[in-house]
C-alpha cells in the first residue's frame, strides 16, 4: 500500500463514518473496551475496518471532535482533488487578470509526484489531529496497531510515525504545497479533522490558510462547498 492508496482509503472511511454518524464509529468497528482484548483485535482486523479505525482515532480521540459533514463530499482523492482544483480555478477566472497555472489535482498525479502530494496531505491530516495538543502515546499505540494490520510498507510506516511524533508546525505543513491546487487540497484535508468549534483548532486552520496564501474568497468557497447541504 502506497501513500495515495492509504489516503484514499482514509477519505473513503471518513465518508462512511460521516454517513453513519460519529456515535456509530465504535459500533461499526465492533471494538471491545480499551484493554488487551481490544488491542489483540486490532491486530487481526481486515483492511477496511483498520483504515476506518485510524480515521476514527484521528477524528474521535478528543471530546467535541466529530466526523464532519465535509467528509461526505471529500470521500475520495478524486473528490478532494476535483473540489480543490475547481474552486481555485473558478476564483482565478473571476479575480485574476493574468491567471497562473493552478497545478495538477492529486488524483491525476502518478509515480513520485503522486506519492509526494499524498504524503503532504497525510502530514496535514496528522498535524490537524494534534492542533489542540498532541497525539499522546496511547493514541499513537492504537494507530500503530491499525497500521500493522494494514501491512503498510516500512518506509511509509516510518514516515507516518515520524510525522505523528513531530512538534506541531503549521509552517512545515504549508511548505508542502507546491501549487495552488496543492494548497487548496492541504486546507481541505486539514478541515476534515479540525473541530471549528475549538478556538485553538480554528486558529490553526486560519493560520494555515494564510501561510498557504489562499485568497479569502477561495477559503470561504472551500468551506461552503465542503459543508453538508441542509436537510
Amino acid at each position: 500500500m502506497d501513500a495515495s492508496s492509504l489516503l484514499n482509503q482514509l477519505l473513503q472511511s471518513g465518508r462512511d463514518l460521516a454517513a453513519k454518524g460519529q456515535d456509530l464509529a465504535q459500533t461499526k468497528l465492533n471494538l471491545p473496551p480499551p484493554g488487551p482484548e481490544r488491542d489483540a483485535m486490532l491486530q487481526n482486523m481486515g483492511k477496511g475496518a483498520a483504515v476506518a479505525g485510524v480515521l476514527a482515532l484521528l477524528l474521535g480521540t478528543r471530546p467535541g471532535r466529530q466526523v464532519t459533514g465535509a467528509a461526505l463530499k471529500l470521500g475520495s482523492l478524486a473528490a478532494l482533488g476535483g473540489l480543490a482544483y475547481q474552486t481555485y480555478q473558478n476564483w482565478q477566472r473571476e479575480h485574476s487578470a493574468t491567471p497562473a497555472a493552478v497545478g495538477t489535482p492529486v488524483d491525476q498525479l502518478t509515480g513520485p509526484p503522486a506519492e509526494q502530494r499524498s504524503r503532504a496531505l497525510l502530514t496535514a491530516m496528522l498535524a490537524a489531529a494534534k492542533a489542540d495538543g498532541v497525539i499522546d502515546s496511547s493514541e499513537q499505540g492504537k494507530i500503530d496497531a491499525y497500521l500493522n494490520s494494514l501491512e503498510v510498507p516500512p518506509d511509509l510506516r516510518r514516515f507516518l510515525e515520524e510525522e505523528a511524533a513531530k512538534p506541531l508546525s503549521v509552517q512545515d505543513i504549508a511548505a508542502g504545497a507546491d501549487s495552488p491546487a496543492a494548497a487548496a487540497e492541504i486546507y481541505l484535508t486539514s478541515r476534515l479533522v479540525i473541530d471549528v468549534a475549538n478556538e485553538r483548532e480554528r486558529a490553526y486552520l486560519d493560520e494555515l490558510a494564510t501561510l498557504l496564501r489562499l485568497p479569502p474568497e477561495v477559503v470561504a468557497e472551500l468551506e461552503r462547498q465542503a459543508a453538508p447541504k441542509p436537510a
